[in-house]
């Protein structure tokens, strides 16, 4: 009987012998020639015997013959047919990868996109995985910059901006940690932006923000979030949600990055939402002292506007009410302690 020295002999001579046969399939890979066509390199199986074998290649070099003949559309159909019928074979990620490069000559986006996923999603060791990742970037770039996927390859449909938001999406779900993932969520807020979705725009910016802290583009995701809720405030008469979260993410931005280049504004910013709010706390200051008579209520009012903007002129109005409303508190006062006149009838 063995003993646990010699089992687990064995079984490290096992891992070895696995990661060898690893290693080798790693460094295999497909070569073209005009002369012998494709062909494997590297040592490593096709994964398809007789009849299938001669087939994959068959529809490859037919693919790749069309290919080189710049008959982009039968050249895509045919790598595509590798890819589904043979999608077990070493042949299927590079014909899905050769099918989305011909179907971009057509500009043909949605396919091209389509196809680069089809090599990232199910075949994430082949060698070009970092540079589909940056093409499927630049398709969903193109695409929000209004680029219009060719119907057929020849009929420009119409801008698709959704797309290009879920082009990134699918991106950051595919390469979470490559570069091009703080890159996508600062596309998306903007794609947001141009649709309207200024909802959408703010979560894709927290996302960004809270993911990626340490990205070169935090600082920017910090000012745009400032700038968006800003965009947001309708005036000193309507809640001042937005605003607070507009003052904060300027106060965020200015003590994160100070010596950024976009500080002045960031202040002026920051100056302006600060005095929406100080309005605000105005106008519901002036409401309690003028319709109500609620001095009080009307006291923290108008602190409250000067501690927000201490040193605005809002500020400056606000201290100005604050003595009128101690003069009327007073006068009410003195009319609540005189005794009232007696009349006697006789």
């Amino acid at each position: 009987m063995p003993n646990l020295f010699d089992r687990t002999f064995r079984a490290l001579c096992s891992v070895f012998l696995v990661g060898l046969a690893v290693a080798s399939t790693a460094r295999a890979e497909l070569v073209w020639s005009a002369d012998g066509g494709w062909r494997i390199e590297g040592g490593a199986l096709s994964g398809l015997v007789g009849d299938d074998g001669r087939r994959a290649i068959d529809l490859m070099n037919k693919a790749r013959t069309a290919e080189e003949r710049q008959d982009f559309g039968s050249a895509a159909k045919s790598y595509e047919r590798v890819g589904k019928r043979f999608g077990n074979s070493v042949f299927a990620p590079e014909a899905y990868y050769r099918g989305a490069r011909v179907r971009l000559q057509r500009k043909q986006y949605f396919k091209a996109y389509e196809n680069f996923q089809q090599v990232v999603g199910r075949y994430p060791s082949y060698p070009r995985f970092n540079e589909i990742i940056g093409e499927q970037y630049r398709i969903a770039s193109a695409l929000l910059d209004g680029a219009r996927n060719r119907i057929w390859g020849r009929i420009p449909g119409f801008t698709n901006r959704e797309k290009a938001i879920e082009f990134f999406e699918i991106l950051l779900a595919t390469a979470p940690y490559s570069d091009y993932a703080p890159l996508s969520l600062m596309n998306i807020a903007r794609a947001h932006q141009k649709l309207g979705n200024d909802p959408e725009a703010i979560d894709a910016l927290d996302r960004m923000i809270n993911i990626y802290p340490q990205s070169l583009l935090a600082p920017d995701a910090y000012l745009k979030l400032a700038q968006t809720h800003a965009s947001l405030v309708e005036g000193a008469y309507y809640d001042q949600g937005s605003t607070r979260e507009a003052i904060t993410y300027f106060e965020d931005f200015m003590i994160l990055f100070p010596s950024d280049g976009s500080v002045g504004a960031a202040e002026k910013g920051l100056g302006d939402m600060k005095r929406v709010l100080a309005e605000s706390k105005m106008k519901i200051a002036d409401f309690y002292f003028y319709k109500r008579d609620n001095y009080m209520a009307a006291r923290v009012f108008y602190n409250e506007a000067i501690t927000v903007f201490p040193d605005s002129i809002v500020a400056a109005k606000a201290r100005e009410q604050l003595v009128k409303v101690e003069a009327a508190a007073a006068t009410a006062g003195a009319a609540v302690g005189k005794p009232k006149k007696r009349f006697l009838l006789f």
